[in-house]
């Protein structure tokens, strides 16, 4: 009699997981994307002045849980696991959070979100062309190249609230208490810093126009406070999409408020589908800095052409090069960073270009 009160109570000590799980769904996907690539510095006393390489393209395997919690309401958390399958090196460094969203409300969620500096209409890296490519290049960084707007990466220790759509309204408000770090307030005996990103968009049938404003300062004053105003916008004829984005980018020495930087740039992303073929160019201009004395304006051309072996895989080629002015040191999209190699960096005027063939599998 012990024994079968014992079974009973182990198979429904092994059950609860199961019912727990149950009332969650849990969904998988991701992308891999590798490219092989030759990258070349033009006006470069470097020797040799190019390399090819084989790089990561930004992969990524995502978990994302929903629970129904009733009255419309559901809880949602998302983990983004970043791979690099060529060097083997990986981290959950992706946009991780864990919140709250209400069919009628929104939604409210706590965690490390990609806010201000991606957002473009560019589509050249969507499918099998280069994630250097992108016309970010020149729209997320400021003086002269040197100089990375909201990080150009993850916003760390924040708070972010989406809207539902209204009718093709929507805005997205982010705050962070330390946009770069974790938080080391207590016992500091520094200032605070913080981070606001307030985005607005409205998408019709065939067309977007939305505006991207993000407003930092650092903790103590060990990096310059920073100001950004990004409008975008696209509009679709069929499988032909033209786009245009407007971007102004403003530092400041975080103690005096002196303007250090003050720079403008334009982007014009065209994409042209037609069955399984995608073809992407894009020119981008950022003008000379108004704060700075240096030529350091930047012009970038691309162009790719991905064709599609199915729904989920792509093979594109790409070419992509920057003609930097004398004082300016614009690189190609992350080249010199996570997706490229440290010996890819670019000294003040010179010029970096690439080919890329890249295979990318979403899943």
């Amino acid at each position: 009699m012990n024994a079968q009160v014992l079974v009973a109570a182990v198979a429904a000590a092994f059950s609860l997981p199961a019912v727990a799980l149950a009332q969650s769904s849990v969904t998988l996907s991701g992308v891999i994307k590798m490219a092989f690539e030759n990258v070349k510095l033009s006006q470069s006393a470097k020797s040799p002045s190019s390399e090819a390489r084989v790089a990561d393209e930004s992969s990524k395997i995502v978990f994302q849980v929903v629970e129904d919690l009733g009255s419309g309401l559901d809880a949602i958390v998302q983990l983004d696991w970043r791979v690099t399958p060529d060097s083997g090196a990986d981290a959950a460094s992706g946009n991780n959070w864990v919140g709250l969203r209400s069919r009628n409300w929104g939604t409210l969620a706590l965690g490390r979100f990609d806010l201000h500096y991606q957002n473009s209409p560019t589509e050249i890296a969507a499918k099998g062309g280069s994630y250097k490519a992108q016309n970010l290049a020149l729209l997320a960084f400021a003086a002269g190249g040197g100089t990375a707007i909201a990080g150009n990466t993850r916003t760390t220790n924040a708070v972010r609230y989406e809207s539902p759509d209204w009718n093709g309204l929507a805005v997205s408000v982010a705050y962070s208490m330390n946009p770069a770090a974790p938080e080391a307030d207590l016992g500091s005996g520094v200032r605070r810093g913080r981070a606001w990103n307030v985005v607005p968009t409205y998408t019709a049938d065939r067309w977007q126009v939305g505006w991207s404003n993000w407003n930092s300062k650092p903790d103590a004053f060990a990096s310059p406070e920073q100001r950004g105003d990004r409008l975008w916008g696209y509009y679709q004829w069929g499988g032909l999409k033209l786009g245009l984005a407007w971007d102004r980018a403003k530092l400041a020495t975080a103690a005096t408020g002196v303007l250090t930087s003050n720079r403008t740039a334009w982007s014009v992303p065209l994409r042209y589908t037609a069955g399984r073929h995608n073809v992407y160019a894009e020119y981008s201009k950022a003008r000379d800095d108004k704060a700075t004395v240096a030529s350091d304006g930047a012009r970038m051309f691309a162009i790719a052409y991905a064709y599609d072996l199915s729904k989920r895989t792509s093979a594109g080629i790409t070419y992509a090069r920057i003609a930097n002015d004398a004082g300016a040191f614009y690189n190609l999209y992350n080249s010199a960073a996570g997706q490229g190699s440290a010996s890819a960096a670019v000294a003040a005027g010179e010029d970096p270009r690439i080919w890329s063939f890249a295979l990318r599998h979403a899943f």
